[in-house]
């Protein structure tokens, strides 16, 4: 596989119980635990494919997910395309670029946090207040509970089976930032869902967290490269880089949103 992100997807997907089915020229990745999750439930396809039908694609993700009112396709690229494939656009698809940062060594940010708490999600408390945060962080609150739920459930598995760890920053025993940090015992090891509650952004709360847990990675873990996916357009890419974090590649995926009557 080319592309770093989807390799580190699929390895935490592996990881959190995912089947992956190979048909030789595609797979087919399903998360029955999380129907809802789109990049738990999707086709990744390799970049040659994008010069075909849309309608091919889309059929083979129908037969796949049969009751799936979306579409989610990943493309095994390492950059973007010139052009958006005309045919995809034409069929409603949206082509996403995602940076792919690594990282071999960590260094404190310029606005280190040194009030609030560093430490790992242990108690019940920590996972519920996991899951709120996740909750308040989103645009459709009320519609992503479930799917928070499951998310953080996930992670909760991944770490307490010694893959990782899920960390957050508390202030005043409330959880203000988490992130986690999760690895096959191979020589990467992935962030995920790294988010700040809303009322506590720009405190450097981010940036700490990334740092503490890149340190954990890369020594307790045993990594030699920490890999984290970010939005080109979002203002967390420059946390990110600010600590170490170098660009390496663009992450490829098409979304088909569900129709709305």
């Amino acid at each position: 596989m080319n592309s770093l992100g989807f390799r580190t997807d699929l390895m935490l997907r592996r990881l959190e119980g995912s089947t992956i089915t190979d048909h030789g020229g595609y797979l087919t990745i399903r998360s029955p635990r999380n129907p809802t999750f789109w990049w738990g439930n999707f086709l990744l396809i390799p970049e040659s494919a994008l010069q075909d039908e849309a309608a091919t694609w889309m059929s083979r993700f129908a037969g796949a997910f049969p009751g799936a009112a979306h579409v989610a396709i990943g493309v095994d690229a390492t950059g973007a395309p010139a052009l958006q494939p005309p045919g995809y656009r034409a069929a409603g698809f949206r082509l996403e670029h995602s940076t792919v940062l690594t990282a071999a060594a960590v260094r404190e940010p310029p606005h280190r946090n040194d009030a609030a708490l560093f430490r790992r999600l242990e108690t019940e408390d920590d996972w519920r207040q996991a899951v709120e945060l996740q909750v308040a962080s989103s645009d459709e609150p009320a519609a992503a509970r479930e799917f928070c739920e499951r998310r953080i459930a996930d992670q909760r598995r991944l770490a307490e089976a010694g893959h990782g760890a899920c960390f957050g920053a508390f202030q005043g025993g409330r959880l203000a930032a988490h992130l986690g940090l999760f690895s096959d015992g191979g020589p990467v090891a992935r962030y995920q869902n790294v988010g700040t509650h809303p009322a506590a952004r720009r405190q450097g709360l981010a940036g700490t967290l990334v740092y503490h847990a890149g340190r954990y990675g890369l020594g307790a873990l045993g990594a030699s490269t920490l890999v984290i996916v970010a939005d080109p357009d979002y203002s967390a890419i420059r946390i990110y880089r600010s600590v170490g974090f170098a660009d390496q590649e663009i992450q490829l995926s098409l979304e088909r949103e569900p129709a709305h009557p």
